[in-house]
């Protein structure tokens, strides 16, 4: 499996979070409940408690020190700034307090249609997806057009149809993938025997430490601190693959499709661990290597 890197690159950097242009929405609008990945509970629409005056986190340099590790995984795709800077204006919920309860509804709303344009964006990169080219630049331009209406428009917005309607063009691009990546792979030096996992699948603490999961459909799986030291991910679907507190250190993850920067932040890994140009090797598993 190949990747267009260049134009996947110029399109996901305007899908990437800008906090400086934000106004603290992923800190106000969503609910979280206290866990191993927030300290505290905290309900839909209210501000955090560390959220400050001028929408910067009181906090942000010991987040997971102060057991806020979830707001370090959290990905919003550009959907804080779209929504702050676009949608609104730049006129924050503060100043207005009307325009609180409806912002935090269109930002949750354009967080999945920023998400969608970076699995498209990815998609039409892919030279595997020549066939269903047309279709996936139209799904583009259609969810493009969502992203730009107004907020009493968004509220008309159906989100759960055109996600499916998306889903159906990503589940080809990752047959076209994984298939044509299976007709040309060889057997991985050094690997276990090559291993399949269904959609969904149960993998929760999973010992897969130097396994073969090439090409595999791991869409949706639960991966949760799962050993997956040293595993071969080349050209498998990941897309909503919970990977928190997994150990990917030492695998290969260098062409594993829909792959995310959350994802990843959520996971640990150390310097061997392979991974797409376009995304970044979390800061943290440098600190957390270095403990060990």
């Amino acid at each position: 499996m190949s990747i267009h890197v260049e134009s996947f690159h110029n399109k996901s950097e305007s899908l990437k979070a800008d906090c400086e242009n934000c106004f603290g929405l992923c800190c106000a609008a969503l609910p979280f409940a206290a866990s191993a990945d927030f300290a505290i509970n905290k309900d839909a629409g209210q501000p955090c408690s560390n959220l400050q005056a001028n929408f910067r986190c009181g906090v942000h340099m010991n987040l997971r020190q102060l057991g806020f590790k979830g707001c370090t995984v959290y990905d919003c795709f550009g959907a804080g700034q779209k929504v702050s800077q676009f949608t609104y204006k730049g006129q924050d919920w503060r100043r207005v307090p009307e325009s609180a309860a409806p912002m935090f509804e269109v930002f949750r709303i354009m967080k999945q249609l920023q998400e969608l344009l970076w699995y498209l964006s990815e998609a039409l990169a892919m030279p595997e997806t020549q066939s269903i080219h047309s279709e996936l630049q139209l799904a583009l331009e259609e969810t493009e057009h969502l992203t730009n209406l107004d907020p009493e428009s968004f509220m008309k917005v159906d989100i759960v149809k055109h996600r499916a309607d998306v889903n159906v063009l990503l589940l080809q691009t990752s047959e076209f993938v994984r298939t044509e990546a299976q007709r040309k792979q060889k057997p991985s030096k050094g690997k276990g025997r090559q291993r399949s996992f269904g959609r969904g699948a149960d993998l929760i603490g999973a010992k897969l430490k130097g396994s073969d999961l090439r090409s595999s459909n791991l869409r949706g799986a639960y991966l949760i601190a799962a050993d997956l030291r040293g595993a071969d991910l080349r050209a498998a679907d990941l897309i909503g693959a919970d990977f928190r507190d997994a150990d990917l250190s030492g695998a290969d993850l260098s062409e594993s499709i829909f792959l995310t920067q959350a994802q990843l932040n959520s996971a640990k890994g150390d310097d061997q661990t392979k991974l797409p140009t376009y995304l970044a090797r979390p800061t943290h598993w440098a600190t957390e290597d270095s403990r060990q």
